[in-house]
């Protein structure tokens, strides 16, 4: 049985989100969330998941939705943030069916800082809940690992509450990811506050499930944002299991992994670090620095092999007088970046065993 058997193509919501996480823990394998920025960026990686028979995680960070939105539009009180947002989830949610893959509907990291960006995106659900029974996005993460825990927990409570009521999943992160991304920059934590310890899984596991078991959790286990040379990050996905065990262990539970994870600042991380977080329960693992590259290099190539052709409107190795209009047009140069990017979101789906999962 393959998840097409229990949730439609297209941006998914509620029970099938459940379905999917509660799909890809009991069969061993994590769906990539990758980062997007624009309608090229969300259209290669659904081409790139429809080809390999895949579900994927489409996700917008604060500064990538304001991309989306223009960058003409002044963020003031994050109001472009939220435009782009609920434009791209739009975008998403007219094509994503198309793709005839699951999609789950995302936004990554919001700070204390930029609880305005999530406000204005759970209105939106709450209206499109209103019309349609199902919230626009399929979940929405609150990053408030540098606020103090007892904050972080009552905060991310308040809202779980809120979206509980249009069944939207809450990811929430506790211990820091360093390095930085978009914005937000954890470069010079101290090295413990990037381990969380299993005592906080379980007071989250508690406060969260006397509302629903919605929710993912980011625990952090040495986890760095951006790129980074091998062995300069310290990962150790092993602390996953020993979570596990013991929500478990003192909740007399029958799963072996009761808890879905979220692993963040994967850039770089080995096959065996990944297979180890997937086999302790991460059902999600953010893609973002790589398919960056991925999307850049793509142009970089295409310039160095037709760099000859794109100097000018007209003249090239062929002539002086050889029109360039179908090298230059975006529609050639930004395709072969979508082509780059479709290869890199294949390779994360390969290495997350999210392969032939329809």
């Amino acid at each position: 049985m393959g998840l097409l058997d229990i949730v439609p193509a297209g941006v998914i919501t509620g029970d099938d989100v459940r379905k999917v996480y509660q799909y890809a823990s009991d069969h061993g394998f994590a769906i990539p969330a990758i980062n997007c920025t624009s309608s090229s960026t969300v259209n290669a990686a659904l081409e790139a998941a429809r080809d390999l028979k895949a579900p994927i995680v489409i996700q917008f960070s604060n500064g990538g939705a304001a991309f989306m939105a223009g960058k003409g539009i002044k963020n003031e009180k994050e109001k472009a943030s939220v435009l782009g947002a609920v434009a791209g989830a739009h975008h998403v949610r007219t094509v994503a069916k198309a793709y005839g893959v699951p999609v789950i509907l995302h936004s990554d990291h919001c700070a204390k800082k930029l609880l305005p960006w999530f406000d204005g995106m759970l209105e939106a659900d709450e209206e499109y809940f209103a019309k349609h029974g199902e919230s626009l996005f399929s979940s929405h993460m609150l990053d408030l690992s540098e606020e103090p825990k007892a904050e972080n927990i009552e905060t991310c409570v308040k809202y779980l509450e809120r979206m509980n009521k249009i069944k939207c999943h809450l990811e929430m992160e506790i211990g820091i990811t360093g390095g930085e991304e978009d914005g937000v920059d954890n470069t010079g934590v101290d090295n413990s506050a990037l381990y969380t310890q299993p005592e906080d899984i379980l007071e989250i596991y508690d406060a969260f499930h006397k509302i629903t078991d919605l929710f993912s959790i980011a625990a952090g286990f040495g986890n760095v944002h951006g790129v980074y040379a091998p062995g300069n990050v310290k990962l150790h996905p092993e602390l996953l299991g020993k979570h596990q065990a013991y929500v478990k262990e003192q909740r007399g539970l029958k799963a072996d992994k009761p808890v879905w994870f979220v692993f963040h600042g994967g850039s770089g991380s080995t096959e065996e670090e990944i297979k180890t977080a997937v086999d302790n329960g991460v059902v999600k693992m953010n893609v973002d620095t790589d398919t960056q590259w991925a999307y850049w290099d793509g142009i970089r190539q295409f310039y160095k092999k037709k760099e000859g052709y794109l100097q000018s409107q007209v003249g090239n190795p062929e002539g002086p007088n050889k029109p360039n209009k179908k090298v230059y047009d975006p529609r050639v140069w930004v395709r072969e970046a979508e082509k780059s990017m479709y290869e890199r979101v294949q390779q994360a789906c390969k290495d997350l065993g999210n392969v032939n999962r329809l």
